[in-house]
């Protein structure tokens, strides 16, 4: 592998949206009933996609690191990967006899979305599918969705802690992202609290948001019980585990991020130490929010390789998102990188953010607040 910024792995699929009129989702499924649809849409899913694809908008050297099968849907996955790009699939695996994942997404306008999903491919993924001595020529390995990867989180997590071990010490900067576990499945039966203890201290960059971690670390608390407060005691906890940058994603509250006194190689001093939230942007208009946090990930990630200040890589990150719910699918609303940065110098409106803490105070030039634990503040 040539030299890459960054390598994205991890959770990839298929999705496949019918395209319905209005109307109740109950009575298109009627047993022994046809109903007339129209064409349908194939868009590849997953953090390897939608944060993958994103960075490589983004203009980050990006290779895309997942498992599919040897068969017609993976072959359309890896050929979507192609049309951005040849090289992002040079190092996808291609397993035989395994089926690629797919998601069957039923969204009629005005309903809920109802998804049917098969791991597929993604069950077998483990350490060993890593080349380690190829990560030594990438600035950054970030892994997403180990809760809907089976071999991720059996065993209490094993593969998991072994993966991050060993890409650090490949010299990479680490990067983690979540997805909610099944309460009812395997994946909400893992005592996550202990994988997280025994991964972090080689995650350099841990991006979840709340409701996933309210779920591992906070079990039979609903989050949207947890006051701000709370949230930033919930991220205190994350960096006594070992993270050295823990963000929150808050959906229509923004960004929070906090860092400790252990950084990966930081583009700016003023990383260290740090507390603040940047509100999101106003959408114009939203549309929907499929792949929102991914992008909003990539975002983050493409500010932390270009070397931005951390204020700044919160404002690139929550400025990608917005451009994301600009459009239905997943990535059709990500601008380049310039027209990003154009847009939010040209004074691109914030959505309203309250912070029901005490301390915080709103940094006008830096267009974000900073929070009582902010070294700066």
């Amino acid at each position: 592998m040539s030299r890459v910024d960054a390598v994205v792995a991890g959770h990839v699929c298929l999705d496949i949206i019918p395209q319905l009129a209005p109307g109740d989702l109950s009575e298109l499924v009627t047993p022994g009933k046809v109903a007339e649809i129209g064409p349908v849409t194939l868009e590849t899913g997953g953090v390897v996609s939608n944060t993958g694809r994103a960075l490589h908008r983004l203009g980050i050297s990006t290779r895309l690191m997942g498992k599919v099968g040897d068969d017609a849907f993976g072959r359309i996955i890896l050929d979507l990967f192609r049309a951005d790009d040849p090289a992002l699939a040079e190092d996808m695996i291609i397993a035989p006899g395994e089926a690629s994942s797919y998601t069957i997404v039923l969204s009629p306008p005005g309903t809920d979305r109802f998804f049917m999903h098969c791991g597929g491919a993604n069950h077998s993924f483990s350490a060993d599918d890593v080349p380690y001595d190829r990560l030594k020529n990438a600035r950054l390995f970030h892994f997403g969705y180990p809760p809907y990867m089976r071999r991720m989180y059996e065993q209490g997590g094993e593969q998991l802690v072994r993966m991050y071990r060993d890409a650090k010490r490949a010299g990479v900067v680490t990067s983690l992202d979540l997805a909610l576990p099944d309460p009812q499945g395997p994946s909400g039966q893992v005592d996550w609290a202990d994988v997280l203890a025994r991964t972090l201290p080689y995650v350099d960059l841990f991006l979840p948001s709340l409701d996933e971690l309210a779920f591992m670390l906070r079990p039979g608390q609903p989050p949207d019980t947890l006051d701000d407060v709370a949230l930033a005691g919930l991220a205190d906890d994350v960096l006594a585990l070992g993270a050295g940058v823990v963000v929150f994603k808050l959906g229509e509250r923004g960004l929070y991020v906090r860092t400790g006194e252990r950084l990966p190689v930081a583009p700016d001093p003023d990383w260290v130490g740090r507390e603040l939230w940047a509100p999101i942007f106003q959408a114009e208009p939203m549309v929907g929010t499929t792949g929102a946090g991914d992008t909003t990930i990539a975002g983050f990630l493409a500010g932390f390789l270009r070397g931005q200040p951390l204020a700044a890589a919160l404002t690139s990150a929550v400025a990608v998102g917005a451009c994301n719910v600009e459009a239905a699918d997943a990535l059709g609303g990500v601008r380049t990188w310039d027209a990003t940065q154009a847009r939010i110098a040209a004074g691109w409106a914030r959505g309203p953010l309250t912070i029901n803490a005490p301390g915080w105070q709103w940094d006008e030039q830096q267009g974000v607040w900073r929070g009582p634990r902010d070294r700066a503040g």
